[in-house]
């Protein structure tokens, strides 16, 4: 059964589609240029463009890499920038450490 993905995830995807292709427009660029560099086809590139959902995340991340738009979109989810994550470790600390018998 395929899951459609929540509307924040769909909308993201197409305003990252937008700008994908505002990107590669201002470059001057083709989309088969852009798809031959990302290694994908034209048609993968437009579904991107589209914000399409199906496409894979290698796809996307190919396709910002051949734009040139760096990398830090990698750290977007850097265990160190995890909030969340921290509060919730910090809570299973436990209050007294037990000494292990031998």
């Amino acid at each position: 059964m395929k899951m459609t993905p929540p509307i924040s995830v769909r909308s993201g995807l197409k305003r990252l589609g937008a700008d994908l292709k505002k990107a590669r427009l201002r470059r001057r660029l083709k989309m088969v240029t852009i798809a031959e560099r990302a290694g994908i086809s034209r048609e993968t590139l437009s579904k991107i463009q589209k914000g399409n959902p199906g496409v894979s995340m290698g796809a996307y991340a190919a396709v910002i890499f051949a734009l040139g738009l760096g990398v830090e979109w990698m750290e977007l989810a850097d265990i160190s920038n995890d909030r969340t994550g921290m509060m919730l470790d910090e809570e299973r600390i436990p209050q007294r450490a037990r000494e292990i018998k031998a």
